[in-house]
This record gives structure tokens, sequence and C-alpha cells, in this order.
């Protein structure tokens, strides 16, 4: 599901930066990561509360899951309203500090607050995707996911070749994507369904909250801290290339969707059977899981980075725009990048492995030193030393410094959950 939701995010690219221009793509590449950020809270309660919901199934509890479950929507929901008019308002000034100049302000400005309208449904899709699988209806999630992504990318080729609204019209067709998504699990789940799950009568847990935030902490962490290094990649390539600099690294990143989607994907598909057989003292499935997950997550990296440098050349030739500059920047980049593949699954699964076991903080402990403290400081160190490619490099050199965090960490608790 996650797969396919990244690659009509590298379609809404595409569109935009054939069919509008490099310097529209460029706006829009530049407020991406504050939008995602805006959405983090979604991930938090979903991946958060998944867990102990599923920890309730497994106990044979369903009025408790039940009743978790319709809490943590009803916050979901609630969350995103206040961002979104807070985001929409303050756009201006986050695309001013984001660095945007006079070329890049209008665009970054107008899909930003289309997003930012949207932003509601878009924590509602994100909260939904760990609990479609916790209810025990993935098909249904990947379904909605797949209606969405073609509605999708339907309405960019209409908005944007056919209308002719640049980058109003991408953001649009986006926007009513995330409405569909967003809309469907509310309907599915207010009404007696097939699934292990629906909504009840919400009831006030302060308990209940506190810990799903807790848990949850590693996958706001991660997705914040994401947005931060997006954020922190950005300046550092108007600094070195300008606005070429940052459409290479929209190139890169959306591609990075992609194959990191894949992983976050299976850790996160995962993850509510590790919680589930956890709760349940099944401790030796619980290491069969783990085990499995490494395998093949391992060898799933490595392909990653040999059709990274394969598919290099095609991937530029969809985002140049015909630019033959920006075209080797891109082609440069993501063979680089691409060595990171190697390693970030580790740092992936270890962290929704700590989640599903229900130990959010360290989890979020290894969220929190691999993204804001080894990438970020990586993204600043490494180019000082080697120039530009040091942008490019400084992924996978976080990525081995996180790959021992997390060894660490797994280290530390074999003894609860792998030597049972």
């Amino acid at each position: 599901m996650m797969v396919f939701l990244s690659c009509y995010t590298i379609v809404d690219g595409f569109f935009i930066a054939s069919f509008v221009g490099k310097e529209a793509f460029a706006a829009v590449n530049l407020v991406f990561p504050v939008l995602m950020a805006a959405g983090t809270p979604g991930f938090l309660l979903g991946t958060g509360g998944s867990a102990f919901v599923g920890a309730a199934l497994g106990r044979k509890e369903p009025e408790t899951a039940n009743r978790i479950f319709s809490l943590l929507a009803a916050i979901a929901v609630g969350v995103g309203l206040l961002i979104s008019v807070i985001l929409w308002l303050l756009m201006p000034e986050i695309s001013r500090a984001l660095g945007a100049d006079a070329t890049l302000l209008p665009d970054c400005i107008s899909y930003g607050r289309i997003i930012a309208a949207a932003l509601p449904c878009f924590m509602i899709q994100s909260f939904f995707q760990s609990f479609y699988i916790t209810a025990g209806k993935p098909n249904l999630g990947f379904a909605s996911t797949i209606a969405a992504g073609v509605t999708n990318i339907g309405l960019d080729a209409l908005f944007i070749i056919v209308f002719g609204w640049g980058v109003t019209g991408a953001a649009a067709a986006t926007a009513i994507s995330e409405l569909l998504c967003g809309l469907f699990p509310l309907l599915y789940f207010s009404r007696p369904n097939t699934s292990l799950l629906r909504f009840i009568r919400p009831v006030w847990m302060p308990r209940v909250v506190l810990d799903t935030v807790i848990n949850g902490s590693s996958e706001l962490m991660s997705s914040i801290a994401m947005s931060v290094v997006g954020i922190c990649y950005n300046l550092q390539l108007l600094r070195y290339a300008g606005n070429d600099g940052v459409a290479a690294y929209g190139a890169v990143i959306y591609t990075a969707f992609v194959f990191v989607s894949a992983m976050i994907g299976f850790s996160e598909g995962v993850a509510p059977a590790i919680s589930f057989h956890f709760g349940a003292k099944n401790y030796r499935e619980v290491k069969s899981l783990f085990k499995k997950s490494v395998v093949i997550l391992a060898l799933t990296g490595i392909l990653m980075t040999i059709l990274s440098a394969v598919f290099a050349d095609f991937v530029a030739r969809l985002f140049d725009a015909g630019d033959a500059g920006l075209h080797g920047l891109i082609v440069n980049a993501m063979t680089i990048y691409g060595l990171s593949y190697l390693l970030c699954w580790i740092t992936i699964f270890g962290s929704a492995f700590f989640t599903a076991l229900g130990n959010g903080p360290v989890s979020a402990a290894i969220s929190f030193t691999h993204t804001l403290v080894l990438e970020t400081g990586c993204v600043f160190l490494i180019p000082f030393l080697i120039g530009i490619n040091g942008i490019w490099f400084s992924i996978s050199v976080a990525e081995l410094l996180s790959a021992f965090v997390t060894g660490f960490f797994l280290l530390r608790g074999r003894k609860i959950f792998l030597s049972n």
C-alpha cells in the first residue's frame, strides 16, 4: 500500500516537472517536507495505538480494542483540523523561511495551502495504514489506496495538461485523492462490517492516550526528523547548486520514497503480527518473525541499490524537464544515494520492531539518533569536506552509524524477545 502511495507521488512530480517546469518542481520540493511533517500525528496515533489494539485482540478483549480504536480516530480528526488551519495561515512565512526566492514563492504558497486544506484527510489516511492490518483487512486498505492513486493520476493529467492549472492543478489532484482515501475508512468502520474493529462511542482514556503517544513517539520522531533532514538537504543544495539542486533532490527522494516505503510497509505490516504474538506470549513466533524479516529486508536492500543505479538515467529523464545539466545532476545523485539502501532497513525494522513490542522509548531513541543526530549532522559536515557529492554520500554514512546504534539496542534486549 505504501509503495503504491509513493508511486503516485512520483507521478505528481513527473507531471509538474514535465508540463509546468523545473522551477515549479523545485517549489513543490521545497515545501514538501513541511507538509509531510504536518501529517505525522496520524502516523503516531496509528502505529502507536495499533500495538495496544492488536495486543487487546490477542487477549480476546474486542470491546477494549474498539474503545481504544474509536478514541484515537477521533483525536486524529481533531488534530488534523487544527494543524490544517495553522499551516494554511502561515504558509507564506514558512515558504520564505525554507529559502523560497521570488521565483519559487508563489508556487510554494499555492501548493502548500491547497495541501494544507486536505491535511485532515491525509492524517486519517496515515492513521489507518496500521489499523487496516490490525483489523484483518489489509486488502481493503490496498484497494482504497489504489483507487485514490488512480484518481490522482487521472486528475493530474486533466488539471495540468488539459486545463493548464499548473502547480495548483497538481495540488488539487492530490487533495482530492487524499479526500477519497481519508473518508472511506471513516465510513467503513462507522458501520457494521466484517473486520475485527468498528467505531463505538469513544471514552476518554488518558492513560491509553499517553501510552499511545509514548509508543508511537518513534514514528512521530522519525517522520518529523525525515522532514527536518529534507529541509536541511534543501538548504544545503540551495547553497551548492541553487534551485536545480532542490529539483534534483526531489527526483532522488521521490524515487527513494518508493524503495524505502517498501521497507517501511513491510515493517509496519509485520508489526501487528509481532504485537499479537508478543501479547499472547508466543515468544517462539516472535523470534521466527524477527529472523525472517531480517533476511527479507537485507535481500531487498541489495536489490534496491542495484535498481537505483540501473534506472538512474530513466528517472532523470522523468524529472529533468529537458535540462541536460539537471539530468546529469540527478543521475549522479541517484547512483550515490542508492548505496544507502544496503543498510537503511536495519533502522527502519529495528524501530518498528520495538514499537510492536510496546517499547516506544527505545524505538524513539533509535529514530531520534538516526535522523536528527546522524543524518542532520552528516548532511552539514560531509559536504563541507568534499563538496556537493558529500550531500548524497551523507545518507549512507548516517545509515552505517545508525546500524550500530540499532544493533546495540537489539543485543541489549535480546533476552526478552529472542531467547524465550
